[in-house]
């Protein structure tokens, strides 16, 4: 059966650096069967987390139930069907963007945190998908990874939805042009890395 894998792009730009890594990633998934979906956070209704915790509150293996009306509860069931996930976003200010950020906070359903409890356990620790994990930053991706958060954040989001980090790809000076070409060499990484992420093993 192929594997479904799902992308999550945090990215204001549709077609920039972090869209044409995803795209890449992709690609090389479906060349080994794999069923590919790319789903861009800003073209979701998600709303902002307002801590009340009551999605935190009932115990159990399953994630909580947000108070929120809007599209989480749907892209979390279609995140939870995928057999591996592509997590992108670029950094801006030193971490991910505001609406990868909205995203994450959402995904605090996960854990279970009744009042009284001094901090959150997480509902599962079950780490049976797969994740490949992609930043870009303006300053070179040797140094983002020292002196930005982004590639943390993103593996602990991919934890928290159920996936174990298999590889990251860090794009660097990634601001020279309002459009700017992956260079050869990420594009080469990032296929290698879908078709890891895409084998059936």
């Amino acid at each position: 059966m192929a594997k479904k894998i799902i992308a999550i792009v945090g990215s204001y730009r549709k077609n920039g650096i972090i869209d044409s890594a995803v795209d890449a990633i992709l690609s090389a998934a479906a060349e080994q069967g794999a069923l590919a979906e790319k789903i861009y956070l800003i073209d979701q209704h998600i709303e902002f987390c307002t801590n009340c915790r009551t999605c935190t509150q009932a115990p159990g293996p399953q994630r909580g139930r947000c108070i929120r009306e809007d599209g989480l509860d749907l892209l979390l069931a279609r995140i939870e069907q995928a057999d591996g996930l592509v997590i992108g976003s670029p950094t801006n200010f030193f971490n991910v963007t505001a609406v990868t950020r909205r995203f994450i906070e959402r995904l605090v359903c996960f854990a279970c945190w009744p009042w009284g409890q001094k901090g959150p356990a997480m509902r599962s620790k079950d780490k049976r998908k797969q994740a490949v994990l992609v930043t870009s930053s303006a300053m070179p991706a040797l140094l983002a990874k020292f002196f930005t958060g982004s590639l943390r954040i993103l593996k602990i989001t991919a934890e928290t939805l159920g996936a174990k980090p298999i590889g990251t790809l860090s794009i660097g000076m990634a601001a020279l042009a309002e459009r700017q070409e992956l260079p050869p060499a990420i594009v080469e990484k990032a296929r290698k890395l879908g078709h890891r992420l895409g084998s059936a093993s």
